[in-house]
């Protein structure tokens, strides 16, 4: 059986990705399939180094961004989707799949377009409430189309769709709540996990350090602020809290390997994050009271209409980039920190909310669609 896989070069794209991935080898090894070969299509590996590991063959593809925006990019990128669409249906020919899963994101039209070609059949996956142009052309021919959020139902044919979630790493769920305070800490107070997504986030870093020094006096602070920040933050939290008795409370992070965020997840007792769909599902799965702060200019708004559909269960709480100030972050973690019914009823919205089990049941549909095709 071969199963090709493909999306974005994004952790929003790849981490659900590699969540299924997970999952299908985990099915092939308890139902004892004979031979399961696993292919992952994109213009970006996103991170190469983890498809090792998972023995998963990366094929490098290019793909060209369609920008809503003027850039002289706008004048290369279609030549680079050309030669993406030549290379993805030469690969295919020789390689032929059983099914092809999408992601969604430019990086999988190349591989879509080869499939739609050779009669693959192709279960895509929407992470977010507003579907992107690619799976919204992708389900046109799909068999299955996966959705996060229930609100994007209606973008999709009603037959071949289903509301299953957003696959999450296992690996980032459960641990032991004694080993997570060795690595963070066990002084008793409250904990503040600041995530930015897999790019970080400029202007969410920008207002933590304002806040930091008084922050520091009543919480720890947990801090993700994405490789590109991280020598810009670093430097400035060091100047900042240079003569703070509190600076130990500070723990800055590049990237959070899953062991690390799973630790840091368990003792953290509030979350400010962007609202990419991941984030907001694996903050639900921990179950922990949220900010979230949408990017402002993500493709289709997504990011604010994923922050809304969440924020009406009463699980978070939405700040807009627009008006993020450094006051208003203060005022809003205090209070999810001083009203602890608020903060209990949080926790439970967003246990009502937290899907765990998308990657298995997209995992079982994908082999399904494969051994149908194979047939």
């Amino acid at each position: 059986m071969r199963i090709l896989l493909t999306g974005g070069g994004t952790g929003g794209h790849f981490y659900p990705v590699l969540s299924v991935i997970r999952a299908l080898k985990k099915i092939a090894e308890e139902e004892k399939f004979v031979e399961m070969d696993l292919l992952y299509m994109a213009d970006s590996p996103f991170d190469l180094k983890v498809l090792g590991e998972e023995r998963v063959k990366f094929v490098s593809v290019p793909a060209g961004k369609v920008r809503r925006y003027f850039s002289l990019l706008n004048f290369i990128d279609p030549f680079k989707t050309f030669f993406g669409v030549i290379r993805a249906v030469t690969y295919i020919f020789w390689r032929m799949p059983d099914v092809v899963f999408a992601k969604g994101g430019y990086s999988s039209f190349p591989a879509l377009i080869a499939a739609r070609f050779f009669k693959i059949p192709v279960i895509i996956h929407e992470s977010d409430a507003v579907p992107g142009r690619v799976n919204l052309w992708a389900s046109k021919f799909a068999k299955r189309v996966a959705i996060s959020f229930a609100e994007s139902a209606k973008y999709f044919p009603e037959e071949k769709t289903a509301f299953v979630g957003n696959p999450i790493r296992a690996r980032v769920l459960g641990g032991n709540i004694e080993e997570a305070r060795s690595v963070f800490g066990s002084e008793p107070v409250p904990t503040i996990l600041f995530l930015g997504g897999s790019q970080g986030a400029s202007k969410l870093n920008d207002a933590i350090l304002e806040i930091l020094p008084a922050l520091l006096q009543e919480a720890k602070v947990i801090h993700h602020c994405g490789p590109g920040n991280f020598d810009d933050v670093s430097k400035r939290s060091s100047v900042i809290l240079e003569k703070s008795e509190f600076k130990a409370r500070y723990k800055l992070f590049k990237f959070m390997e899953e062991d690390v965020l799973r630790a840091a997840a368990l003792v953290s007792d509030a979350i400010v994050s962007r609202a990419g769909a991941g984030a907001i599902f694996e903050i639900a799965a921990w179950a922990k009271p949220s900010i979230l702060i949408p990017l402002a200019n993500s493709a289709q708004n997504h990011q604010r209409e994923n922050a809304y559909i969440y924020a009406r269960t009463g699980a978070s709480l939405v700040v807009e980039e627009s008006n993020l100030t450094p006051h208003i972050l203060m005022v809003e973690i205090k209070k999810i920190l001083q009203e602890k019914d608020r903060r209990d009823s949080m926790i439970k919205a967003a246990k009502s909310f937290s899907k765990t089990d998308a990657a298995e049941k997209i995992a079982r549909e994908i082999i399904a669609l494969a051994l149908e095709h194979a047939a």
